[in-house]
């Protein structure tokens, strides 16, 4: 079938509009219709020179897509047509990881989620006779249909709204699972999260539900950390050189977890620094520049760096966890979006790139 996809190509600030053809889906494959689909900071890395590490342009990104069910695989068992669902990444199913629940750290998850193809090296998307880059994170949600394994598509009940929930399969459920699940944060203790985006405001939502005692936001951003506070940070701590003194005030003995969502190495300077003795600090994100940890100060107080893929560890428990906390009014996540046309995706990247907005959906 014919559909819309954005194309990343080289040397294009944004993805663009363009026509292209569907293939059938495969016996353990789901075709799609994309209501929405959510902006993540994985889609600007990839559709930027990083991508060229994994998968050859031109490729439909997209992985935070949220839609119906319109024709199932006579593999497919746990789906019908007309089902609602949110797409997260796809997984082999037959590893180690696999067969324990923690479907993330699937083995062959770069094959699977990066390289734009199936196992079999193939994708469903074509134009004019010639292959283009698909299926990344099992789904490539900049079209209006998609066709994406049974793995990467999590059954959502009805009532809830597709147009808004694309985002829980990736950047909510990172910055949320991270403390949730990976971090374990546990009633009474604190935690410093750097970075406001939507992974760290979720992060911020998530460590209010474990019922830790102290959240503090740190940002370069005084309106994202007036936010923070909004959804549940206890403290805000603007980073303008003094954080650390200002961490070290809220807690003299260190924190007992710090979450990173922030680039520059500076930031993971601060969150070890900020560390209590046996403190884990959890990091999402790649440090902008080469950095060396204080190693002297990790071993001596038995801290720990973790990280961490996409908080939970199985979005299919995950995702309706924090479905789950939303109807409960725990999980205001709706406050972080921003709603845009699909032609608009290049305003979208833009407002996103440059921080006017914190997490851009794409409606179809």
């Amino acid at each position: 079938m014919q559909i819309t996809a954005a194309i990343s190509r080289e040397n294009e600030s944004a993805p663009q509009l363009e026509t292209v053809e569907l293939g059938e889906h495969l016996v353990d494959e789901v075709k799609v219709k994309v209501v929405a689909t959510g902006i993540c900071h994985s889609d600007l890395m990839f559709h930027g020179p990083f991508g060229a590490r994994f998968a050859t342009k031109p490729m439909v990104l997209g992985h935070e897509g949220a839609g119906i069910v319109e024709a199932v695989g006579p593999g497919v068992h746990g789906l019908k047509v007309g089902d609602h669902v949110i797409l997260s990444g796809n997984s082999c199913g037959h590893c180690a990881s696999c067969h324990t629940g923690r479907t993330v750290y699937c083995d062959h998850m770069v094959e699977l989620c990066w390289c734009g193809c199936r196992a079999d090296g193939s994708s469903p998307i074509s134009q004019g006779g010639t292959p283009v880059s698909g299926v990344f994170f099992g789904q490539s949600s900049f079209a209006t249909h998609v066709v994406a394994s049974e793995r990467t598509a999590v059954k959502v009940p009805k009532d809830v709204p597709l147009h808004l929930c694309g985002p829980l399969g990736c950047g909510m459920a990172t910055g949320a699972g991270s403390v949730l699940e990976a971090l374990a944060v546990r009633p009474g203790q604190s935690i410093a999260i750097f970075g406001t985006g939507a992974v760290g405001l979720s992060a911020v939502m998530a460590a209010k539900i474990a019922g830790a005692s102290r959240i503090a936001a740190v940002d370069v951003n005084k309106e994202r950390l007036e936010l923070a506070r909004e959804v549940g940070a206890t403290d805000i701590v603007l980073s303008d050189g003094r954080a650390g003194d200002a961490l070290k005030r809220l807690e003299p003995h260190g924190f007992h977890f710090s979450f990173i969502t922030a680039s520059p190495p500076a930031v993971f300077d601060a969150a070890t620094a900020c560390l209590a003795v046996e403190g884990t600090a959890g990091f999402v994100i790649f440090p902008s520049a080469p950095w060396v940890p204080n190693m002297q100060e990790l071993m001596t107080g038995g801290r720990k760096l973790q990280g961490i893929i996409g908080g939970f560890s199985n979005p299919k428990v995950g995702i309706p966890l924090l479905i789950d906390y939303w109807r409960k009014g725990l999980f205001p996540f709706e406050k972080l979006l921003t709603e845009f046309r699909f032609d608009q995706i290049a305003d979208a990247f833009e407002q996103y790139r440059t921080g006017k907005v914190i997490k851009p959906i794409l409606n179809m």
